[in-house]
């Protein structure tokens, strides 16, 4: 299989003198495709990536400049592919690499990049590596690609040290020798089928550059890197201490023996070589959860990464004085490294934001409450176009397009998340965020796939499918459309590192970018303010009064100057 390139895009930062990075990365709006989620081709009952090839049109009218698509390689599913058994190959749920090549090269014929998940802190215990490593047993080569270790106590039976994993339960399973007898111990952050890597070790540095190159001549235009902030350990894996239990969603402090280690830098430099070798701006995106927006700064030095999540604006609540308190602090980590801020509302891992918005502020990325769904779409639809107005790079989750909701009264019987399973660790209600989206109005899956969707779907998914929003002025789906139209147009709109703040009635945001002004309401009242301008866009019906115009609750409006 040969390269296949999009045409370069270029873009520029405004402000960001002395670091000339440009690239499309700077101003893309980033599509995340949740492939057993999105479109089922085959009938399974799963969605798989002939699916999402039929799909790429949606994608290209709906405005999005990349396709980043979650885990695709074989792998057991013990956590919905991010146990990774062998990183060169589909997972026949979702089919096979002349699918993967022929779904990258479609998306390049309709302009859109690709962007595959790489998962390098951890593998599956089915990954052949691991494999060996047990069946061969204590002075096997192999286990020092891992974090094998004796246990504490007189026989070994204690963990050799308090680590607790992000499911739940300790970060160590024993294992059991050939000849039968207890083993070693080896640590898994995750759940017990992820073993973590040892970065330590060069062989695991020279695969994951191997692995690289592998997907880089496939054609793919970058990676988004899983748990990036969890490769390098802390020398000798010292105990947590106190501190207790740190879960992924929730930072830490700064010194986690296991989280945001300065070591992980050397291999994101290492990375960014291989990048830069390839043609059309290949780039690479950091899941990494750090405790300060400065800290996540690193990953994204101009000689690292080019993109990191931006945690800490989709951790925020719908409540003016701290949105305005994020993004400043988000701009101004961002700029002197010459890298583009990101912002994300929803993804995977979290309660989709028109439920988390749907209740009082402080519920957290994650909520079991439906909330007032009226409430909930309104400051979804008005987070939506505050955060397509910012500098930088957006993130959409499939679905939010349409405004679903996340489906929190899923059936115990039908949860399939691991860390549901497992107590005390991350809030093990995922699913309800990963329900296959709606296509059709009407249909066993909605329009998913002709044999049924392997979560299942509520009765209400019809009324928020595509087939029902798409040419509705008034739907969510429309607005997005609309949205990613204008801010491809709008001259004022995309890559950027700084915006102006106007002044404002207390609860609401007003900030120009040139030719452009951005009004936002988060109280739960309407406010008159000036007119900016020529209403270009609003996330609710409003009116305008000569130089004033009133601006409903919950409501963001784009005016053109």
């Amino acid at each position: 299989m040969t390269q296949h390139l999009a045409a370069p895009l270029t873009g520029t930062s405004d402000d960001a003198p002395g670091h000339p990075r440009t690239g499309w990365w700077q101003d893309a709006v980033i599509y995340q495709v949740y492939p057993r989620s999105f479109a089922d081709g085959d009938g399974d009952g799963m969605g798989d990536l002939d699916g999402v090839r039929r799909r790429l049109p949606y994608l290209r009218d709906l405005g999005v400049d990349a396709v980043w698509l979650s885990p695709f390689y074989a792998s057991p599913q013990a956590d919905a592919g991010y146990d990774v058994a062998d990183y060169r190959a589909i997972d026949p749920m979702f089919g096979t690499l002349l699918d993967a090549d022929a779904l990258i090269r479609d998306a390049h014929e309709l302009g859109l990049r690709i962007i595959v998940d790489l998962v390098p802190n951890h593998s599956s215990e089915e990954h052949e590596w691991f494999k060996r490593a047990l069946r061969e047993g204590p002075g096997s080569a192999l286990r020092e690609r891992y974090h094998f270790l004796p246990g504490k106590g007189a026989d070994g039976e204690l963990p050799p040290n308090d680590w607790e994993s992000i499911f739940g339960g300790p970060a160590w399973t024993r294992t059991t020798d050939p000849d039968g007898t207890p083993g070693d111990w080896y640590l898994h952050l995750f759940a017990p089928e992820q073993p973590d890597f040892n970065w330590d070790h060069p062989a695991v540095a020279d695969e994951f550059r191997s692995i690289l190159r592998f997907w880089l001549d496939m054609g793919v235009d970058g990676f988004r890197v899983d748990v990036a902030h969890g490769l390098v350990k802390a020398p000798g894996l010292p105990d947590l201490g106190p501190a207790g239990q740190v879960r992924l969603l929730g930072g830490g402090d700064g010194a986690t023996p296991f989280f945001d280690q300065d070591g992980v830098h050397e291999i994101y430099r290492q990375w960014r070589t291989i990048l830069d070798e390839y043609p059309g701006d290949r780039i690479a995106v950091a899941e990494a959860w750090t405790p300060t927006v400065e800290r996540t700064a690193h990953y994204v030095r101009p000689d690292e990464l080019h993109q990191a999540f931006n945690f800490q604006y989709l951790s925020t609540s719908w409540d003016g004085p701290a949105l305005r308190e994020v993004i400043e602090v988000s701009l101004a980590a961002m700029r002197p490294v010459g890298a583009p801020a990101t912002w994300v509302l929803s993804n995977h891992d979290v309660t989709r934001h028109a439920t988390r918005f749907a209740g009082p502020p402080g519920c957290g990325t994650q909520t079991r409450e439906a909330g007032d769904r009226e409430l909930g779409l309104r400051r979804a639809r008005a987070a939506t176009l505050l955060m397509l107005a910012l500098p930088g790079s957006a993130y959409i989750y499939q679905g939010e397009e349409l405004g679903l909701p996340d489906v929190t009264d899923l059936p115990d019987e039908a949860r399939q998340d691991p860390s549901y399973f497992r107590a005390d660790g991350q809030d093990g209600f995922r699913d309800g965020c990963r329900v296959p989206i709606p296509w059709a109005r009407e249909g066993s899956s909605y329009g998913f796939g002709s044999g049924g969707s392997w979560l299942p779907q509520p009765d209400s998914w019809g009324a928020l499918s595509v087939e029902a929003q798409t040419g509705d002025p008034g739907s969510t789906l429309e607005l997005y459309r609309t949205a990613l139209r204008v801010r491809a147009e709008h001259p004022g709109l995309g890559a950027g590192s700084a915006v102006e703040w106007l002044d404002a009635p207390e609860g609401v945001l007003v900030f120009a970018r040139p030719g452009f002004v951005c009004t936002v309401n988060t109280t739960g009242r309407a406010v008159r303010i000036p007119a900016r301008g020529a209403l270009l866009l609003a996330s609710a019906p409003m009116t305008t009064d000569g130089a004033e115009a009133v601006l409903p609750a919950d409501t963001t409006a784009w005016w053109t100057v």
